[in-house]
Formats: C-alpha cells, structure tokens, sequence
C-alpha cells in the first residue's frame, strides 16, 4: 500500500514538473511569471527618420515613454492573442550618432540575456540570427531602387506597330493568308457572270492579289467581288474578326500616343555602378553592406540619408549637383516615399530578397514560439490589413510600376481566330464537296483496279497456261 502511495505521489510531482516546463515561466531568457503576468522589457530603437514604422516620445504627465506606429500596433495587436497576459516595460535604445546606429550591433550589445523583446522595423538577415531570435515576418521586405521619373511619350518611326506584339502581327498575317486562299479556291470557277446591267462581269481573284484581298476588303468592302454564299459566309467572318482588331488597334494606340508615360532613368544597377554615380541608402541599414557586397558599388559612392525628406532632396539634386542618382532601400520605406513623392519617381532595378521584418527575442527564447502564433493570428484576422491602410493607404501592398501601355497579343483574340479558322475550313469543305465526292469515287475506282489485279495473278498462279506448240506449260 505504502509503494502505491509513493508511486502515485511521484506520478503527480512527474505531471506538476512537465506542466511548469511547458509553462512560459522559464528562467533567464525566459522571465518570471508573477501574479499571472510576464514581465516583459521591450527595446525601441530611437531612430531620427521613418516615424510611420516606430515613433518613441516622452510622456511628462505618466512619466515614461510611450511608442507608436506601424511596428508597434503590430506588436499589440499581437500581444491581445498571447495565451497569457503581459506586463509591457518600454525602453528605448539609444542612437549614438546620426549614421553610426546599426541594428546589428544594437542586437549584440543591447539584449542581454533576460526576458527583453525589440520591437521596431528590423530585418530578419541570416547572420542576425547567430545572436537573437526572430518571429515570423510581419510584413514582407527586399530591397530596390527608386529612380526619378521622365515624363512623356517614347514615340519613335515604329510606334505604329506597338498596338499589338509580334505574335498578334503574325497570327492576322497567317489567318489573312488562310481566309485569301480559301476565297480563291472557291471563286476559281467563277469567270464572267452577269451584272445588275445584265451584261458580263469580268472581276475575277488572281493569285497575285489574294493575300490582300482579306484586308482590302476590311477597309473597303465590295460586296459585288465574290459571288459564292460560301464565300460570302467567309467574307463575313473575316469582317467581324477585323472589326474588332481594328477597334482594339486603334484604342491601344490612342493610349500610347496620348497618355503620359512614366519611365526610370536609369533601367539597372549597372548603369549606374559603369558611370561612377553616387546612389544614396538609408543610414545604419544593412542595405549598405548589399550595396557593397551583392551591387559591387565603390563605398566613396554611397552616401546615407535619414528620412524620405532627404531622399527627395538628393534625387532632386542629382548625383552631378552634390546629391545621388538613386535610393537603395527596403521596399516599405520605398513605398512610403512614393506615396509622398511618387508623381515624379518610380520603383525599379532588380531585388534583393530577405524575410522581412520580425520581433527580436534572446536566442532559445520560448516566447519567440508564442509571439509568432500571435503574429499568424494578426495576419489571418485582418487585423493587419487595417493597419497597413492606416500608415500606408489602401495601395500599401501594390507595387508601383510603369504606367506605359501593354502590346495586345495573340491571346486577347485567340477565341475569335479559332472560330474564324473553324468556320472558314467549315465553308471550303462544304464548297468543294464535288472535290471529295471526286476523290472518293478515284479512291473506289482505284481499290477496284487493284482488286482485279490482284484476281488476275492469283488465276494465273492456279491455272498456268498451257504451250501448244510443245505440249508443255509455257
């Protein structure tokens, strides 16, 4: 009885033990769970720009800091869907120079290891991992360029062929071509026939005009060329299908001739890095080191700024009057200055890809695993949605691209081909029907030939003839 006890009793200190590891009580890294609560520090970086992602002030009336944006209703927002409550403690991380603030290094020096948190707009890089955690990405990220804009209409000798791409030029050519030759095989037999005068019409197609019979006949149609109902069926196929090229040709064209085109000025990072440009990045960012390491630019060409300010002041000075030619940086800082500036500059380049922004815990931290639950919750709620359209408008998530007009191609019409070929090929079979009937009585004639042949050397096999002369077979 007393072994029962005593195993039953280390059966329940086994549970009540494996309960307080699950538990997000931990040790160190994982605070202490007082009245129901966590104690958690979380870190802000002061920064002098960018005060839509993280904005920290002083409060003189509660006597602390208070934190807002973009980052920080995230965070909250976040915090609501935590299994268990929170008690939040805001310190602000210290900038200690205008350019000289890293994050890398604020990760290094500035989380030890207890129950801390940094919240802000921080990147989520492979080598940051080696010394902190992160959540899953709140927003996605990458970095690119932004390059001022010409205005204008790129009109050169050969606009008049943009309308449509080479496909949809090749397609009318070849559909032209078919619907031509199927006209002349059916109005090959048509000589002279009368005319309302009553006296003989002599229009006949000839080859060398029937390739652009299809089109001339688009534009100026003659009803009185063809003669046939079935070429006349054809005829009107061939009209619907280039009524409708024609009307789409001529809106397409209308919008490159008459709409104001936005084009970069500088199409790729090359350009800029063969012609010594100087290009400008946000300082303390780690889109210095992609500058340096994955663009190949001259580090006495990279000149930091601050704030969308300053990038609109140097890319309004250009690389030639003391400012920069382009602004390397994160795509949501990107878009946050085109939607201040965005009349006068576009997105381009090529991407360099990273995860996005992330929360920063202490490496093997439990509630790393607990915020990004939370930060999944956020996502799938909506909640995030109404907070990216608070700081960034309802066109956050776009990316803002060349306002040119696109080529029609083969597939916009590809139906209206496909019906015109079927109808066509329809009309020339039942047209030249006698042509079958022809060759299907050659074909019978034919099997009939060699039927008889073969009768006839197989009679030969089995009566051979006999030679008189000789009396033998022959």
């Amino acid at each position: 009885m007393k072994g029962k006890c005593f195993l039953s009793l280390l059966t329940w200190s086994l549970i009540v033990l494996l309960v307080l590891l699950e538990a997000p009580t931990g040790n160190g890294s994982n605070g202490r769970l007082e009245n129901g609560e966590i104690k958690l520090t979380v870190r802000v970086p002061v920064r002098d720009g960018f005060p839509q992602f993280v904005k920290v002030v002083w409060d003189p009336s509660q006597q602390k800091y208070t934190a807002s944006g973009y980052c920080m209703d995230v965070f909250n927002a976040a915090v609501t869907y935590l299994p268990f409550n929170v008690s939040l403690h805001l310190l602000p991380a210290a900038v200690e120079s205008s350019y000289g603030f890293r994050f890398d290094q604020a990760l290094q020096k500035q989380i030890p290891p207890k129950n801390e948190v940094v919240v802000g707009d921080v990147t989520i890089l492979a080598n940051r991992s080696n010394y902190a955690d992160f959540t899953v990405p709140y927003t996605a990220s990458g970095v690119k360029m932004v390059v001022p804009a010409k205005h204008g209409r790129d009109q050169n000798m050969w606009t008049f062929v943009k309308p449509f791409s080479w496909d949809l030029w090749l397609s009318i050519i070849i559909i032209s071509t078919f619907i031509g030759l199927a006209i002349l095989i059916m109005e090959r037999n048509v000589n002279a026939l009368p005319n309302q005068e009553g006296s003989p019409n002599q229009t006949k197609l000839g080859p060398a005009t029937i390739l652009l019979f299809p089109i001339s006949q688009a534009i100026l149609p003659e009803r009185e060329v063809v003669v046939k109902g079935c070429s006349r069926f054809v005829l009107m196929v061939w009209l619907v299908l280039a009524f409708v090229l024609m009307q789409s040709y001529t809106a397409n064209l209308t919008s490159i001739l008459t709409l104001d085109q936005l084009q970069p000025s500088f199409l790729n990072v090359n350009d800029l890095r063969r012609e010594g440009y100087y290009v400008g990045y946000q300082g303390g960012s780690f889109v210095y080191d992609v500058l340096i390491d994955r663009f190949k630019f001259d580090p006495s060409r990279l000149r930091p700024y601050n704030n969308t300010g300053e990038y609109h002041d140097a890319l309004k000075l250009g690389s030639k009057n003391g400012g920069v030619a382009a602004i390397f940086d994160e795509v949501p800082y990107l878009k946050l200055y085109l939607q201040e500036y965005g009349s006068n500059y576009i997105m381009s380049g090529p991407e360099y890809r990273n995860a996005g922004f992330g929360f920063v815990f202490p490496l093997n931290s439990n509630l790393t695993a607990y915020f990004s639950r939370a930060i999944l919750n956020v996502i799938e709620s909506g909640l995030m949605n109404e907070i990216e359209e608070k700081y960034f408008g309802e066109d956050s998530s776009e990316e803002t691209s060349s306002s040119e007009p696109l080529s029609l191609s083969f597939r916009s019409f590809a139906g209206l081909f496909i019906i015109s070929g079927i109808s066509t090929l329809l009309a020339l079979l039942v047209s030249e029907r006698f042509i079958w009937r022809r060759l299907i009585l050659m074909a019978k004639a034919l099997t009939e030939i060699m039927s008889a042949i073969h009768l006839f050397k197989k009679e030969a096999r089995t009566h051979p003839i006999q030679d008189s002369t000789h009396g033998t077979e022959a």
